[in-house]
C-alpha cells in the first residue's frame, strides 16, 4: 500500500508545484492597436502615396467619359448617322478601359495593402512579445476573449510601445 502511496505522491506531486505557481496572463485588443499605432497611419500614407496619381488618372477618364456622354446627348440629332455610330463605339472602348483600368488599379492596390498589412501585423506580434517577455508574462490572449480587466489588458501598453518604436525608427 505504501508504494501505491509513494508512486501516487510522486506522479501529483509536480502538477501541484506547477498549479502553485503563479501564470501571469494578458489581453491585448488587436483591432484597437490596428487602428491605434502610428504604423497603420505610416501605411496608410505610403498606399495614398503610391496610388494617388492614378487614382487621379481614373478621375480624368471618368470625367472625360462624361463629357463624351453629355456631346453624345447634345449633339446625337445634330449628327450623321456615321459620327453618331464612332462616336457611340469610341464611348463604349472608353468605358471598357476604364473599367479594366479601375479593376486593375483596385487589384494593385489591395496586393500592396495586403503586403503592408502583413508586415504591420508581424512588426506588432514582435513589439507584444517583446512586451510580454520584459513584463515577465507567461501568456497573451487577443481573439476570443468575452471581458478581460483593465489589470490585464496592455493594449495600450503596446500602442505606447509601437509609438516609441516608431519614432525611433524614422
Amino acid at each position: 500500500m505504501s508504494r501505491v502511496f509513494t508512486l501516487a505522491l510522486l506522479l501529483v506531486l509536480p502538477w501541484l508545484s506547477l498549479a502553485a505557481q503563479e501564470v501571469r496572463v494578458a489581453f491585448v485588443n488587436t483591432p484597437l492597436v490596428l487602428e491605434q499605432a502610428p504604423q497603420a497611419e505610416a501605411v496608410r500614407t505610403t498606399l495614398q502615396a503610391e496610388f494617388a496619381p492614378r487614382d487621379a488618372k481614373l478621375a480624368e477618364e471618368q470625367q472625360a467619359i462624361r463629357q463624351l456622354e453629355e456631346r453624345l446627348l447634345r449633339e446625337a440629332t445634330l449628327m450623321s448617322d456615321d459620327d453618331r455610330r464612332r462616336l457611340e463605339r469610341e464611348l463604349l472602348s472608353l468605358q471598357r478601359e476604364l473599367k479594366r483600368s479601375r479593376d486593375e488599379f483596385s487589384e494593385d492596390f489591395n496586393i500592396r495593402r495586403n503586403e503592408e498589412l502583413a508586415r504591420m501585423q508581424r512588426e506588432i506580434a514582435q513589439s507584444i512579445i517583446r512586451l510580454a517577455r520584459e513584463m515577465g508574462l507567461d501568456m497573451v490572449i487577443e481573439n476570443g476573449v468575452i471581458y478581460a480587466s483593465e489589470r490585464v489588458d496592455i493594449t495600450q501598453r503596446v500602442i505606447d510601445r509601437l509609438k516609441q518604436e516608431h519614432e525611433k525608427n524614422n
